[in-house]
């Protein structure tokens, strides 16, 4: 088997974003032709700064015995090795009898005889597809513990497994179930009620470092609060504040006798602003700027007074705040909600414009009542959102459909609809920042123009034909 000597994990980061200042020291002279960027030494304290802004990473371990190196010396060490140690048991004595000899993952020596072509074959494609899997694994794991490491004292508060099975009562409660694993109700040993979303083991490592890089360090009244994790090998779950009013989403979908909003124009529209100030702190209230790209109303939280939280973080991505547009492999969110740029660069560049995009979305569902409201006899479904409450917009025909009693309520209605309608213009720069609708919101209906129609429209789709592409499709309640 192996043994290792005076040999540090380094890891390798590539696929970087715009880099801040204070990581250019660790660039490697090796990134031309799609190699490397970044190189980061497991113990120090920026590599959890390195992990959010570039989107690969792997380790490798390298020889620091002679003390602390730059970025320009870690190629040197990749190409100087390390130190390894075989111990080859009775390894002569199973190759002189016709096997291979090896070790298994307990490090127990084994030794593999074949007496059948056909079927050593499959084994020897089986040996090294499981091995590959478990070198997947265990990089994946190495990979988050470096990323917890980096955060050294202010990393968020650790459970183990026991004692998540305690705050659950055995995951007695279970609270919703989506894509990355399943929410359980729970109680901290103070008694403050808590929701733990456990992931599966699939995409736990992503969704993890995603959720925890964008939310430990976020504090704001329209934000979830994120209380701590669970790491343990595949054990992986995320601790948050109980919000018992569960969903936004439960509460559009609930049907009314009457056909008026459950919640209220006054609510619906403090939602609103709410959603959109929690938007705009995560854009710019941060050191580092914060890209949700799964905000719909599943992934809005309300707490005892109704207030909205934005939780899910799954599919966040970190950039610099002066970063205007960034990098994505694959388009990322829930259909119906996911800005047109995201999934065809053709429309311009992904950028925090898209999830101005989605907020503008789901503003309208909001409005509209989407479930509700039957289109008119005379109206096809292919118009029916958002074209249809453009037209009735344009008509100033909002009450007619919508339960609005008063004047009041339908100016709350008519400027929701007004700037969702900017939100979702199919051109990124045709939108507003997350700081102008919150002005918009707080302003005179006087003062808001009525944008151009879409070209776009949304194509109609049920609650139950909703799908996601790398998408959670699970709130924390």
């Amino acid at each position: 088997m192996f043994g290792f000597g005076s040999v540090s994990d380094l890891t390798l980061l590539s696929k970087c974003s715009e880099l801040p200042e204070e990581l250019l020291k660790y660039k490697t002279g090796c990134c031309s032709g799609g190699g490397w960027d970044l190189a980061v030494v497991a113990n120090d304290t920026d590599l959890s700064d390195a992990l959010r802004v570039c989107n690969t990473s792997t380790v490798v371990p390298v020889d620091l015995v002679h003390g602390d190196v730059g970025g320009d010396e870690y190629e040197e060490l990749l190409t100087r090795g390390f130190m390894l140690n075989w111990k080859a048991g009775d390894c002569s004595v199973c190759e002189n009898s016709g096997g291979r000899c090896g070790f298994e993952l307990s490090s127990i020596f084994g030794c593999w005889i074949c007496h059948f072509p056909n079927y050593s074959r499959c084994f020897i494609w089986r040996s090294a597809l499981s091995r590959l899997v478990v070198w997947r694994k265990k990089e994946n794991y190495h990979n988050v513990e470096n990323f917890l490491n980096s955060y050294g004292t202010l990393a968020p508060k650790r459970y183990s497994y026991s004692d998540l099975k305690k705050i659950t009562n055995s995951f007695l409660v279970k609270l919703s179930q989506g894509g990355y694993g399943c929410v359980y109700k729970g109680k901290l040993p103070n008694g403050s009620l808590v929701a733990v979303k456990v992931l599966n083991e699939s995409k736990g490592g992503e969704e993890f470092i995603n959720e925890v890089a964008s939310i430990s360090r976020t504090s704001h009244v329209n934000v979830v609060t994120f209380l701590g994790f669970c790491f343990e090998g595949h054990k992986i779950a995320l601790i948050y504040e109980f919000r018992p009013h569960g969903s936004l989403e439960k509460f559009l979908y609930k049907e009314s006798s009457s056909g008026d909003h459950q919640l209220g124009w006054e609510r619906l529209s403090q939602f609103a602003i709410g959603i959109a100030r929690g938007l705009d702190y995560l854009h710019r209230g941060c050191n580092t700027r914060i890209l949700h790209f799964d905000i719909k109303p599943h992934n809005i939280l309300l707490d005892e007074v109704f207030c909205p939280k934005i939780s899910d973080y799954g599919l966040a991505k970190l950039c610099p705040r002066k970063q205007s547009v960034v990098s994505m492999l694959n388009a990322r969110g829930t259909v119906g909600y996911i800005a047109p740029e995201v999934f065809c660069r053709n429309f311009g560049g992904v950028s925090h414009k898209s999830d101005v995009y989605s907020y503008g979305m789901m503003v309208l569902e909001m409005v509209g009542g989407r479930n509700k409201i039957k289109p008119d006899v005379d109206g096809s479904t292919e118009m029916y959102f958002p074209d249809w409450i453009y037209n009735r917009l344009e008509l100033d025909e909002l009450g007619a459909h919508n339960g609005i009693t008063s004047e009041a309520e339908n100016e709350m209605a008519r400027k929701m609809v007004i700037v969702s309608l900017w939100c979702i213009q199919i051109v990124p720069s045709s939108r507003p920042s997350m700081s102008r609708v919150v002005e918009m919101l707080e302003g005179s209906i006087q003062s808001l123009q009525i944008p151009p129609k879409p070209v776009l429209s949304s194509p109609p789709r049920s609650r139950e034909d909703s799908s996601a592409m790398e998408s959670s499709s699970m709130a924390i309640l």
